[in-house]
């Protein structure tokens, strides 16, 4: 098909060039101002809802035994495990 479109665009190699950049463009504004905004309504984009497990929308978080999640102790320290940069060459 990209064969048989090259073919057909008049001018030599200078009009091809300008030929194809012109249906590339003419190809991505009727994406843009015509399907796009027609398929938008369509598509789900908009209908998010994040639910956690109880089903409520934004409910507090839980562990499997139904209880709310403690803060999570790291195993690593995150004060003493940043050494100060130093100076270069030093």
């Amino acid at each position: 098909m990209y064969a048989w479109i090259w073919r057909k665009l008049p001018l030599g190699l200078p009009g091809k060039l300008i030929g194809s950049v012109l249906l590339a463009t003419a190809t991505v504004a009727l994406l843009w101002f015509v399907v796009f905004p027609w398929a938008e309504p369509l598509l789900p984009f908009d209908d998010v809802q994040v639910t956690q497990d109880s089903g409520v929308p934004g409910g507090g978080l839980t562990d499997p035994t139904g209880q709310p999640e403690q803060d999570e102790e790291l195993p690593y320290s995150t004060e003493t495990n940043n050494a100060p940069p130093t100076a270069p060459g030093g």
